[in-house]
């Protein structure tokens, strides 16, 4: 931790132009306190740290006062009732969730395009009509607002019980609830403090054993430590919860349990450090003589293992060992350092995830950030490579050892969803349902390229627009990156690209190291010491659009949310030349203080951290709020999070606001909207989304000079 010392800061003094001068002073007050903290003997200012208590009335009053402003300024932007309708159109579209089946029914989640929340329904066929499907579950009827949204599921082996979560204004934190699904009624079952699990049930149908927390004065800024396992029997309180597994001496690790879905023999727990995605795993089988002691047959932390299937002590695992682009192995799992026969070998892409489904092994992979779908024999003979509609995502791909049906969704920059039932033996692909667009392929050109990064590395890059666009320069373009946690960028539907795509902007996706998208090491270089990678590629991203005729510096937007708000603010602060506009989305802006608050200290797997010396000058390098340097001429930014987001706080926004609106030079708008009824972004109502889409539309053709009239 930093030594803190108050010191009487200078007042930094910068020249404004006039326009920039008017622009200044529009902003609601923010005084710059004097807090100065030491790290490793750096002394670092931190004048907005008043700023990161949201429920105190100083900032509420803030909150209050930039939400007046930025609404002041959105709402007149001329042509906005324009864009209002097209929103409304493109966000009432009817989608449908994947199937699955439990016990002799079909379950999946559907909006009709109006619903707040999407609801559970059941039918006895996965494509029935939708007046013949009963509704299990309508997230609806439990708040007047629409925010109280569905958190997860999970069924009992049977199929007769449901465990539900609830999820309230979009908080990470989950309440969870049985529903009897012969009766329809709930149980009295109900389980609290629970965040980041699902529960696994007994095969008896018993009860199950979740992840949960230390009862919380503040769940929404108190960090997240010390997790344990319980497990509940059903129809007893949870304060009778029988603790399964906790680890003292590790707080911040978080755990799992997978129970083997054939026999119900075996007990496989998880261990993971925060989001790095080494784990542990041992073993147990329940049926024999002692059957309290573990196998640690994985116990190092050095590579992913994740259980697929198995056959007695033989389990068959996806892992990354000695594979930085995925492959699967049989293990004998009864001791550690148990005989490996590797079955499904490393390619040349990255094996995104594998499921044992119907006796045989149904992988994922990523071919250049798209979905390819390829099914082995559990021997590793190759019968089956699914022809998919073209370069899209995959989702899905669940299903059961013995049972030879899964289902799988597939969509693209232009398909918005088609969801295929798959039989594993027989190797056929057979359309359940097709969702409407009002976008036509045929009408789009959708192609990937690839451009040299700052130090040479290829770097994929998706662009979409409209047929017989003219590469002069003048094109409004807007570019969306995340780069970071191993997650992929993959061709998906976003009802933000059509609507963009239908006020004639380029929508562009740059796949940033840092994601998973070549394996291992593409993650690896794009965290800790090499962050800056990520923001090179994305800066050269844009160079590239610019250079290639696509658009220019005044028509070019950039966008993300979370680690991509993270992207967007360094770039902004690294390249503030290099945009007209920007949209960062609940980011995490304070790189030096981001393990202080809630499940932060997860990401340092990513990140670094700043109490080490060895890490400090790199996350000081590049922290959106520590990099904001006046008189400078940013472009126009809109900044958006949640009053009460519990995963990044929302003072990451709050400070990186006030110092941009501090320092900005120029006479580009800095605006902050505050959501006060919503968390990191899931489980907004339909209207919340819409509205926010509306505002972030209505801000760049504003910026980028489209016309609406």
């Amino acid at each position: 931790m930093p030594r803190s010392r108050a010191l009487l800061l200078v007042p930094l003094l910068f020249a404004l132009g006039c326009a920039g001068a008017r622009t200044h002073s529009i902003y609601p007050p923010a005084p710059r306190g004097d807090v100065v903290d030491d790290y490793h003997g750096t002394a670092v200012p931190d004048p907005y740290r008043w700023l990161e208590d949201a429920d105190d009335p100083a900032v509420r009053r803030w909150i209050e006062a930039e939400n007046r402003l930025t609404r002041k300024i959105l709402d007149a932007i001329p042509g906005r009732e324009r864009i209002a309708r097209l929103v409304e159109r493109v966000t009432s579209r009817e989608h449908y969730g994947t199937p699955s089946r439990h016990g002799n029914a079909y379950y999946f989640t559907y909006n009709d395009g109006q619903m707040a929340q999407s609801v559970l329904v059941r039918a006895e066929d996965p494509g029935a009509d939708i007046e013949e499907c009963d509704v299990i579950l309508d997230p609806n009827t439990w708040s007047s607002d629409g925010t109280v949204s569905l958190g997860g599921l999970s069924f009992s082996p049977s199929g007769r019980y449901l465990a539900y979560a609830q999820s309230d204004g979009g908080s990470d934190w989950r309440t969870w609830r049985v529903r009897d699904l012969d009766t329809g009624r709930d149980l009295a079952d109900l389980i609290r403090w629970s965040r980041f699990s699902t529960p696994e049930w007994r095969r008896d149908d018993s009860g199950f054993v979740y992840q949960r927390y230390p009862e919380s004065s503040d769940r929404l800024i108190e960090k997240d430590l010390r997790p344990s396992l319980w497990f509940h029997r059903l129809g007893t309180p949870q304060e009778s919860d029988e603790l399964f597994y906790e680890d003292p001496a590790h707080p911040e690790r978080a755990f799992g349990l997978q129970i083997t879905e054939d026999d119900g023999r075996f007990e496989v727990l998880y261990q993971r450090q925060g989001t790095d995605t080494r784990n542990w795993l041992w073993f147990r089988d329940t049926l024999a003589d002692g059957a309290g002691s573990w196998v640690k047959t994985f116990d190092d932390f050095d590579a992913s293992y994740q259980p697929l299937g198995n056959d007695g002590w033989n389990f068959w695992i996806l892992t990354d060992k000695d594979a930085p682009r995925g492959r699967i192995v049989r293990v004998d799992c009864s001791s550690p350092g148990g005989e490996w026969t590797e079955v499904v070998p490393e390619r040349e892409y990255t094996l995104q995830s594998a499921a044992m489904i119907g006796g045989r092994l149904v992988c994922r992979y990523l071919v250049d950030a798209h979905s390819e779908v390829a099914v082995y024999e559990t021997g590793g003979a190759l019968v089956d490579t699914l022809e998919l509609p073209g370069k899209g995502s995959v989702s899905g791909l669940d299903g059961e050892q013995r049972r030879a049906e899964t289902f799988l969704s597939y969509t693209s920059f232009a398909v918005p969803g088609i969801i295929y039932r798959y039989d594993v033996q027989a190797a056929t692909l057979e359309e359940v349902r097709r969702e409407a667009s009002d976008m036509q392929s045929d009408d789009l050109v959708t192609k990937q390229v690839f451009f040299p990064s700052k130090d040479g590395t290829r770097i994929p890059l998706f662009i979409v627009h409209a047929k017989g666009i003219t590469l002069d320069g003048t094109n409004p373009t807007l570019l969306y990156g995340y780069g970071g946690f191993n997650i992929s960028l993959l061709p998906r539907y976003s009802p933000r690209a059509a609507a963009w795509l239908e006020l004639g902007g380029i929508y562009a996706v740059c796949n940033a190291r840092g994601g998973g998208e070549y394996g291992r090491e593409w993650h690896e270089a794009g965290t800790k010491q090499h962050k800056q990678n990520v923001f090179d590629d994305f800066i050269g991203a844009a160079e590239y659009l610019i250079a290639e005729g696509y658009t220019r510096p005044s028509k070019l937007a950039i966008a993300g949310g979370s680690n991509g708000g993270l992207l967007v603010g360094a770039c902004v602060n690294q390249r503030p030349d290099l945009y007209g506009a920007a949209l960062a989305a609940v980011g995490v802006m304070d790189m030096l203080r981001y393990q202080e608050w809630t499940i932060g200290a997860a990401w340092a797997s990513d990140y670094g951290l700043s109490s080490d010396p060895e890490m400090f000058p790199y996350l000081y390098a590049y922290s959106p709020v520590h990099n904001v340097h006046p008189g400078t001429r940013y472009p126009a930014v809109l900044i958006t999070t949640g009053d009460h987001d519990d995963r990044v706080v929302p003072y990451h926004s709050f400070k990186y606001a006030a110092a941009l609106q501090h320092a900005q030079a120029g006479d580009k708008p800095i605006l902050i909207r505050i959501e006060t009824r919503a968390g990191h972004g899931a489980g907004k109502s339909r209207e919340q989304r819409a509205q926010e889409m509306t505002d972030q539309l209505a801000f760049l053709a504003q910026e980028l000079e489209i016309p609406l009239e």
